[in-house]
């Protein structure tokens, strides 16, 4: 069970902020956040603070069963910058790694690539929502352009790289996850 999981969606859905939570219970903002990203564990006798703050109790958290998260949003992406290589990741679905497939929005910039990716398991899928790329594929470089996608299995390394002068953003899905 995913405890900081759950505390996250019980929060939502009481309309609560992370700030506010954390007044109701005493505690600070960022232990809330901590808790939530699981990276911290709170007490039995926290966690029943918590929970109350969140109209139920320890019984009715733990008995609760999980549905699986069907539509994600906005709220949900991860983002990576990486200011050498001029590029920004955003993860759609959070904790894909654990899924069979992991779709990413992959935003070049100008005169950038990703990274390079040696050989493993797998396949991967793209599709260049603006602009335009270079997939490079082992030897072999393919242009790929806006509306245009692109399909590989990941024996070989690879990366993407825009050499032009507009941004290029593209759906990129590795099976399984390797971003």
């Amino acid at each position: 069970m995913d405890i900081g999981k759950k505390i996250k969606r019980l929060r939502i859905l009481n309309n609560l902020t992370q700030e506010e939570l954390s007044q109701r219970c005493d505690l600070s903002k960022g232990f809330i956040s901590q808790i939530e990203r699981n990276l911290t564990s709170p007490s039995i006798a926290t966690l029943m603070d918590i929970l109350e703050a969140l109209g139920t109790d320890i019984k009715d958290f733990f008995n609760e069963p999980e549905d699986d998260k069907v539509v994600y949003t906005k709220e949900d992406i991860f983002f990576s910058e990486n200011e050498e290589l001029n590029h920004k990741i955003e993860w759609l679905i959070p904790n894909a790694q654990k899924n069979k497939m992991e779709p990413i929005l992959l935003t070049l910039k100008p005169h950038s690539r990703s990274n390079i990716d040696d050989p493993h398991e797998g396949e991967e899928f793209g599709y260049v929502l603006s602009g335009r790329i270079y997939l490079h594929l082992g030897e072999t470089r393919y242009e790929i352009n806006k509306g245009e996608s692109f399909y590989f299995k990941s024996h070989k390394k690879h990366y993407i790289e825009n050499p032009y002068k507009e941004k290029a953003k593209l759906l990129w899905i590795s099976c399984p996850p390797n971003f």
